[in-house]
C-alpha cells in the first residue's frame, strides 16, 4: 500500500521539481535582463566565493585568445597538442582537425569533454569548454550573454597538489606539448626574393643523410655534430654564447651543397630561410629580416662568393670604393660585409636561439677571412668529387644494388678520374624501361672513360704549354746572350778604333 502510494507520488515529485527548476531559470533570466550590471557582478562574485570556500579544488584556465583583442595565446596550442595524445586514448568525444599546410589530421578533445591525466602518481583533470568572449566563465552559464565564444582548457586539481602542478607538472605539459607540436607541424621554406618580408612554401624535399652520396665517416661526423648542437641549449647558456652554429659548404658545382642543406633540415626538423642578399636594401633591412626568423631554423646564403661585395680580400680603399659603387648600382643593395658580420657574430646574433647559418660557395679562396673564421663559420665542410663509397650509395639509391661485377672497373676509374656526384647520378638514372642496372653501370663507365681522356688531354696540353714556355724562355735567353755578345764585339771594335 505504502509502495503504491510512493510510486504514484514520484511523477508528482518530478513534476514539482521540473517546475521549480524552470521557475529558477526564468527568475534568473528576468534578473539578467532587468537587474543592473553592478548587481549581477556582485552576485557572481558572491556565488564564486561561496563555491570556492567549500570546493577543495584549484582551477587554471588557458584561453585560446588573450583578452578581447583576439591575440593568440602561445600556451593554448601547446596544451592542445599535449592533450591530443592523452585524449585520443581516453576521451569518448573527439574532434579531428587538419594541420595547417599539411595533410595530417590531429585528434583532440571535443567541447565539454573531460579526461583524467596522471603524472608521477598525481591525478589531474582537464576540461575542454568555451565561454562568451566578454565574460568570465561562471557556473551553469547563468550570466553569459549572446556574444562570440572563445575556447579554453580548464585544469582542475586538489589544492594539496598546488606546488607539484605549478612546478613539475606544468613544465612537463609545456615540454611534451612543444615536442608534439614540432612533430606535427609542416616545415616551411622561406624566401625574401623581390619581397620586403619573408614568404614561404611548404618544404617537402626528400633528401636525407642515408641517401646522401658522401664518405660514410665524414657523413657520420656531420650528423653527430648537428644532433649535438640541437641538444646543447644548456651548454651554450653555460658558456655564455648564442645558441647558433655556422657551416661553410664549399666545393665544385654539382657536389651536393644544396642537397646537404635539405638533409640537415630533415634531420633536425628545422625550417629553412633562403636569404637572397641582392634583394635586401640595406643593413637595417637585413637586421629586420634576420630578427624575424624563428628558432629551429637554417638560414642559408647560397653562392656567397657572388653576393654583393662580401667576398673579396681586403683591397685598397679607393679600389674597394669603386667596386662597391658598381655592385650597389647593379643590385640596388647597400648591404655591407660588416652589416652581415654584426648579425652572424655580433650583438644581433643573440636575438633568438637554435639557429644554423649556412654559407655555400664554389670558390672558397675568394671569401674574406673575416667571413669564414672559426666562431662565425664553425665547421668547414668540403664537398668534393665522387669517391667510390659515395658511388655505392648512389647505386643503391638509383639501381637498388649493393654489389655488381662492374663495380671494380668503376672503382679503378674513380681513383684516377674526377667526376661529381651529380654526373654519376645522371648516368645511373635509367632513361627508359629497357635500361637495366648493368646498362646504367656501363653508361657510367663510358662517362668515366671519356672524362679520363679529357683530363689526359688537358694534362698533355698543359705539359705542351710548359714546354713551349720553357723553349720561349730558352730562345729569349739565347737571343739576349747573342745580343750581349754582339754589343761586346761592337765595344771592342770601338776601342780598337780609338787606339
Amino acid at each position: 500500500m505504502m509502495n503504491r502510494s510512493m510510486k504514484s507520488s514520484i511523477p508528482e515529485l518530478l513534476g514539482t521539481l521540473g517546475s521549480s527548476i524552470f521557475s529558477f531559470f526564468l527568475a534568473w533570466e528576468m534578473i539578467r535582463r532587468y537587474c543592473p550590471r553592478q548587481v549581477l557582478d556582485f552576485l557572481g562574485k558572491f556565488f564564486n566565493k561561496v563555491s570556492n570556500f567549500f570546493n577543495p579544488n584549484i582551477q587554471i584556465s588557458i584561453y585560446e585568445f588573450l583578452g578581447n583583442n583576439l591575440k593568440p595565446h602561445d600556451a593554448y596550442p601547446i596544451v592542445e597538442a599535449y592533450l591530443s595524445v592523452n585524449s585520443s586514448k581516453t576521451a569518448k568525444k573527439l574532434k579531428a582537425e587538419k594541420v595547417k599546410d599539411s595533410n595530417k589530421l590531429v585528434l583532440s578533445m571535443d567541447e565539454y569533454e573531460k579526461i583524467t591525466d596522471e603524472f608521477q602518481g598525481i591525478q589531474v583533470k582537464w576540461v575542454s569548454t568555451k565561454v562568451r568572449s566578454s565574460q568570465r566563465p561562471m557556473p551553469m552559464g547563468i550570466f553569459s550573454s549572446f556574444e562570440p565564444e572563445k575556447r579554453y582548457y580548464k585544469l582542475v586539481f586538489h589544492k594539496k597538489n598546488r606546488d607539484f602542478v605549478f612546478g613539475s607538472y606544468l613544465e612537463h605539459v609545456m615540454k611534451k606539448g612543444t615536442e608534439i607540436s614540432q612533430k606535427n607541424r609542416q616545415r616551411k621554406l622561406f624566401t625574401n626574393s623581390h619581397h620586403k618580408s619573408w614568404s614561404y612554401i611548404v618544404f617537402e624535399h626528400p633528401a636525407n643523410f642515408d641517401t646522401f652520396a658522401m664518405d660514410p665517416e665524414k657523413k657520420e661526423a656531420i650528423v653527430e655534430d648537428l644532433l649535438t648542437f640541437s641538444k646543447s641549449k644548456d651548454f651554450y647558456a653555460r658558456i655564455g654564447k648564442a645558441w647558433k652554429r655556422g657551416y661553410l659548404l664549399y666545393g665544385p658545382p654539382g657536389t651536393g651543397k644544396s642537397t646537404m642543406i635539405a638533409a640537415m633540415a630533415n634531420l633536425l626538423d628545422y625550417d629553412i630561410y633562403d636569404l637572397e642578399l641582392t634583394s635586401v636594401r640595406d643593413n637595417t633591412d637585413l637586421r629586420r629580416l634576420l630578427s624575424e626568423t624563428s628558432g629551429k631554423s637554417i638560414i642559408v646564403i647560397e653562392d656567397i662568393d657572388c653576393s654583393l661585395d662580401l667576398t673579396g680580400q681586403r683591397k685598397k680603399k679607393e679600389e674597394k670604393k669603386e667596386i662597391e659603387k658598381g655592385k650597389r648600382e647593379e643590385s640596388g643593395s647597400k648591404v655591407t660585409l660588416s652589416g652581415l658580420l654584426n648579425f652572424i657574430d655580433g650583438l644581433w646574433s643573440a636575438c633568438g636561439g637554435e639557429r644554423i647559418i649556412v654559407f655555400t660557395t664554389n670558390y672558397v679562396e675568394k671569401l674574406d677571412p673575416a667571413l669564414t673564421r672559426r666562431g662565425r663559420m664553425d665547421k668547414h665542410i668540403e664537398l668534393s668529387y665522387c669517391c667510390f663509397e659515395a658511388f655505392k650509395v648512389l647505386a643503391k639509391n638509383y639501381l637498388l644494388i649493393e654489389e655488381h661485377p662492374l663495380f671494380e672497373s668503376i672503382r679503378l676509374l674513380m681513383e684516377v678520374t674526377k667526376i661529381t656526384p651529380a654526373d654519376v647520378a645522371e648516368n645511373l638514372m635509367p632513361k627508359s624501361p629497357k635500361e637495366d642496372a648493368e646498362k646504367c653501370l656501363q653508361n657510367l663507365i663510358q662517362a668515366l672513360e671519356e672524362t679520363k681522356k679529357k683530363e689526359e688531354m688537358k694534362e698533355l696540353e698543359k705539359k705542351l704549354d710548359e714546354v713551349k714556355t720553357e723553349e720561349k724562355m730558352k730562345d729569349t735567353e739565347e737571343t739576349a746572350k747573342e745580343k750581349e755578345e754582339t754589343i761586346e764585339e761592337e765595344k771592342q771594335e770601338e776601342l780598337k778604333k780609338d787606339v
